[in-house]
């Protein structure tokens, strides 16, 4: 196989690695924050800010996760995270390694990334465009 076949056949499929593994961290969130795990026993109020981020987190990471509607929902997640960080994060400091806001850094521009280049081959929205998963 040449590079270009193996990037054909394989960067989708990376990209649908890099879309779960990201949905996974980021549903943990969600799950931390709405459900009280792992590790946080009192869940916020959920029409309170970090409610409705709990929510996003929790609703967008599950279904970036199996790659449904994956467009629209990393384009919403990156744009809460980018809210995340100057709101939660850059008051703190200018440096994300002192403010604890490399993560939400991270988490913006992934989600962005899938927002434009799509989710993937193994993916519930690849499913629906093309009948089957390549």
């Amino acid at each position: 196989m040449d590079i270009r076949t193996t990037t054909l056949v394989w960067a989708p499929r990376i990209l649908s690695v890099l879309r779960i593994v990201a949905a996974l961290l980021f549903l943990e969130h969600g799950t931390q924050k709405i459900l009280g795990f792992p590790g946080h026993p009192n869940p916020p109020v959920l029409l309170s800010l970090s409610g409705i981020a709990g929510l996003l987190e929790l609703i967008g990471g599950a279904l970036l996760l199996v790659g449904l509607f994956s467009r629209p929902v990393a384009f919403l997640l990156s744009g809460e995270m980018a809210f995340a960080y100057f709101i939660a994060h850059a008051p703190h400091s200018i440096f994300p390694v002192l403010n604890g806001g490399d993560a939400a850094i991270l988490f913006c521009f992934v989600f962005l990334h899938i927002a434009v280049s799509g989710p993937g081959s193994l993916s519930i929205d690849a499913v629906r465009a093309n009948g089957s998963m390549r």
